[in-house]
């Protein structure tokens, strides 16, 4: 039985290789034993199978039906033959021979493991399907086991039997990376190669910002805040435009993070690709204004038809809002899937431009009233804790308090009350007929 033995140790040891359960080694020995029976049998071939994985060993019998005549010499055997075992052999009965495993023969042994380790390979694809078709647009990371024509081969850290690549044109050509290199990328698609499904990976995709916002805003892992549109120009600029489900909830402000720190920590993850992060807007008009963004729009029109915007901008705004060579405008385009023309105001006039041209959005007022009060100068921070604990967080929160509502605020002194009023006093001062910019 050392032939049984050294297979069961060999199966064993594929097993822990392969992580796979004592029942699909069961599976496994019984369909690779089945394989190598038929190779030496025929197509028909009746067996029962026992492992004894204390002894180490593996027991084959084949079964036989006692017949009159025999069809089919794979299963069956005459009555003449079976009485030759045994006398008491009836028509019907089943003749049990046990197969000594050096009857196999090298080529039917050879035929078991390559049975075997098919379908393994047909186990690990299957596992692989079921593991990462749900998982397109979520972060992976691995490490780069080599570099082949340009594109990355990854070994991942959770699922190593699975090809993972970043292939050539997925990738940021501003970065380098080196064989033994950790890295971090967002799964695109499942490719079907013959030898099984394959990750097609990517860095340069939009997916990879969107996955690696998920990663580092809560309120977006929790879908309080959506990322709507992305549009991205590889290792330059990306323009990333949200929405809020709940109106307490600032979606520009849950990415940005606290003085910066979540958008920053997906910037250096991108290289130091520039972000611009804009609300997102049903109204073509209104989103075009905030997608043009850091440039400031004073007039625009919508074609729904021609799906065409045409946005006016002061002559100071121009180049900015076309961006170097032409980038703010093309990535502003993308982002609102709609054509965006661009016009000076005195080339808007000089082309027959009727009306005024109106102040950009978002107001000057609106602006300066979502500053928080930590940001501004004049307020002693014993101040601004005293407001912050009472729920007033925000510059437009105190603008209208009047000094008997003050003075009801916990904690409020006589004298942190007079530096209050001081300094709204200031700020709503209307003798220059404009309300003054707070001192951030």
């Amino acid at each position: 039985m050392a032939g049984s033995t050294e297979m069961l140790a060999a199966f064993r040891e594929l097993t822990t290789a392969k992580q796979l359960e004592r029942s699909d080694l069961l599976e496994l020995l019984r369909d690779g034993i089945h394989a190598a029976l038929v190779r030496k049998f025929g197509p028909n071939v009746r067996f029962e199978l026992s492992v004894d994985e204390l002894q180490g060993t593996i027991k084959v019998v084949r079964l036989r039906q006692v017949v009159e005549t025999v069809e089919d010499p794979s299963w069956q055997i005459t009555l003449e033959e079976a009485q030759y075992e045994d006398p008491d052999f009836q028509i019907g009965d089943m003749l049990e021979e046990e197969v000594p495993f050096v009857d196999f023969g090298r080529l039917a042994v050879q035929a078991a493991k390559q049975r075997i380790i098919q379908r393994v390979r047909e186990g690990e694809r299957a596992r692989i399907r079921e593991e990462f078709t749900s998982k397109v647009g979520e972060l992976l990371s691995g490490e780069v086991q080599q570099i082949e024509r340009g594109k990355l081969v990854i070994m991942l850290n959770k699922f190593r039997e699975a090809e993972a690549i970043v292939p050539y044109r997925e990738q940021n050509h501003r970065e380098h990376f080196h064989q033994g290199d950790t890295i971090r990328a967002v799964l695109k698609r499942l490719e079907e190669t013959p030898k099984g499904p394959r990750l097609i990976l990517s860095r340069g995709d939009p997916l990879f910002v969107k996955a690696l916002f998920k990663l580092e805003v809560p309120e977006i892992q929790q879908q309080v805040v959506e990322i709507r549109a992305i549009a991205r120009e590889v290792g330059s600029r990306t323009k990333v435009a949200v929405i809020s489900r709940d109106d307490a909830i600032d979606p520009v402000g849950a990415c940005v993070g606290l003085k910066g720190s979540r958008v920053q920590a997906v910037v250096n993850e991108l290289g130091g690709e520039r972000i611009d992060i804009v609300p997102w807007s049903p109204d073509p008009e209104r989103f075009a204004r905030l997608a043009l963004a850091p440039a400031r729009v004073a007039k625009v029109f919508s074609d729904p038809e021609a799906k065409t915007i045409q946005a006016v901008v002061d002559e100071d705004q121009l180049s900015l809002a076309i961006g170097r060579n032409g980038q703010n405008v093309r990535l502003a385009s993308e982002l609102t899937g709609w054509k965006i023309d661009l016009y000076s105001s005195r080339e808007w006039l000089e082309r027959g431009g009727e009306g005024p041209l109106f102040a950009p959005l978002p107001p000057e007022e609106e602006m300066a009233g979502k500053v928080p009060l930590a940001e501004l100068k004049g307020l002693s921070p014993e101040l601004t804790g005293i407001l912050e604990s009472a729920g007033y967080k925000m510059l437009n929160d105190i603008l209208d308090l009047e000094r008997e509502d003050i003075s009801k605020i916990p904690g409020m002194t006589p004298e942190t009350t007079e530096q209050l009023m001081a300094f709204v006093s200031e700020l709503t001062d209307e003798d220059s007929g404009e309300e003054p910019r707070p001192k951030a």
